[in-house]
């Protein structure tokens, strides 16, 4: 099946993925697809968010004609990847946090995991820790308010560098800590932000460039990329408009939900 490659996030978190996305696929058309109308992921209950990704990512797939979709989204990876490859005609490249590369990166033997409260609390990534990051010290924190701020940044905005601090002071407080894992497609977007607030150097890791790599192990066919790439929301917005034409999209059209 030939089309482009569908990326879907809340908001804008997915566009971090987008550059390692075109390094390793130039000439594939690319389409994304956001549930701005319902962001933030983070703090919804579970039941209505699988309801509400399957929605949504239902009605991306049929509108972009998508040859595969990638969840650059933890939160929509964690609750309903399976549900989408069990509904969904095209391959599906979910996203998890980076604990592996992280845990391999690691002199010190001490990571933080830098995520939203819904990540930071599954047993999925309970189970990525055991499995990649047993000998290692995991601290994790909750940083909702991220998400807030890369909104911000991408609407033209300057982030809060105060909010910034405050969310990801916890992570300081033990000297040896010496990785993060990103665990928000939101947050690379503030990368150069949450490098400015930690008091000493630190490794940042996220998931992207393993995003990129797997879906061209994937996708069969990809849609030639034209001029510019579409893009699709559940609200409109001038704001995500700007966004995304600054990285390439067509302006968004309104998704039709059953």
């Amino acid at each position: 099946m030939s089309g482009p490659i569908l990326i879907f996030d809340s908001g804008v978190g997915g566009l971090s993925v987008i550059a390692p996305m075109r390094r390793r696929l130039p000439d594939a058309a690319l389409a994304y697809a956001c549930d701005n109308a319902m962001m933030p992921y983070g703090t919804r209950p579970d039941d209505w968010l699988v309801t509400r990704i399957l929605s949504v990512c239902s009605a991306a797939v049929a509108a972009s004609g998508c040859s595969v979709l990638v969840l650059a989204c933890n939160t929509a990876s964690t609750l309903a990847l399976d549900a989408l490859r069990d509904r969904l005609a095209v391959p599906v490249v979910g996203t998890v946090p980076a604990i592996k590369p992280a845990a391999a990166s690691s002199r010190s033997r001490h990571i933080g995991l830098l995520a939203t409260s819904a990540t930071v609390s599954r047993p999925y990534t309970d189970r990525l820790i055991r499995e990649f990051a047993a000998d290692c010290r995991v601290t994790r924190v909750a940083a909702d308010a991220l998400v807030g701020q890369a909104e911000r940044l991408l609407a033209g905005e300057t982030p809060d560098r105060r909010i910034i601090r405050d969310a990801t002071a916890p992570l300081w407080a033990a000297e040896d800590l010496d990785t993060v894992v990103l665990g928000c497609t939101h947050f690379p977007l503030l990368g150069a932000y949450i490098a400015e607030a930690a008091p000493r150097g630190v490794r940042l890791i996220d998931s992207g460039e393993a995003i990129a790599r797997r879906t061209a192990q994937v996708v069969a066919r990809p849609a030639s990329r034209g001029e510019c790439d579409r893009s699709f929301v559940t609200a409109l917005d001038s704001r995500l408009s700007r966004a995304l034409e600054a990285f390439g999209f067509d302006a968004p059209q309104l998704l039709s939900l059953d």
